[in-house]
């Protein structure tokens, strides 16, 4: 693989975790403090969890597909699949709560705002750890006592 992978600057990685805890925190505040069963908090606490997931993995496999890494397509789409579901099931559920209009808006935008911080995330993370492994200098050999011999020893040979 032939590729230039730039480091990620402190300030995207800062801007990174900010937006994934940002999202993830004001979507689980906002769930502690609903008045909702404990059922309807945990269908949300699962679309966030199973969206962070998702996004995670999609963002993982076109990166290797970028690479080169071999990605089956069944997996690929099962992935985009399950972005699309998540996003789905959150629109349906918040359509059909009773919330207000505004607080269904700020679910929506918390819940985004936490995919987009996964994956950005995830991508500086593995920027950061390509360029570890592929700037390390190369190692030494590793001779055995036997190897090693003086400039004495191959005058005597000769």
């Amino acid at each position: 693989m032939n590729q230039y992978i730039n480091k990620p600057t402190s300030a995207f990685i800062a801007a990174s975790w900010l937006a994934l805890i940002a999202g993830a925190a004001a979507y689980m505040i906002g769930l502690w403090n609903a008045d909702m069963l404990l059922n309807e908090k945990g269908y949300y606490l699962i679309l966030i969890l199973y969206g962070l997931f998702a996004a995670v993995s999609l963002q993982k496999i076109v990166r290797d597909k970028l690479e080169g890494i071999h990605v089956t397509a069944i997996y690929f789409g099962l992935c985009w699949a399950s972005i699309a579901i998540c996003i789905a099931l959150l629109t349906i559920g918040l359509w059909n709560a009773s919330l207000q209009l505004s607080e269904k808006g700020f679910y929506i935008m918390a819940f985004l705002l936490s995919l987009f911080g996964a994956v950005a995330v995830q991508k500086n993370i593995r920027d950061l750890d390509y360029l570890r492994v592929h700037s390390q200098p190369p190692s030494m050999p590793n001779y055995s006592a036997t190897e090693l011999h003086s400039p004495e020893q191959d005058n005597e040979k000769n």
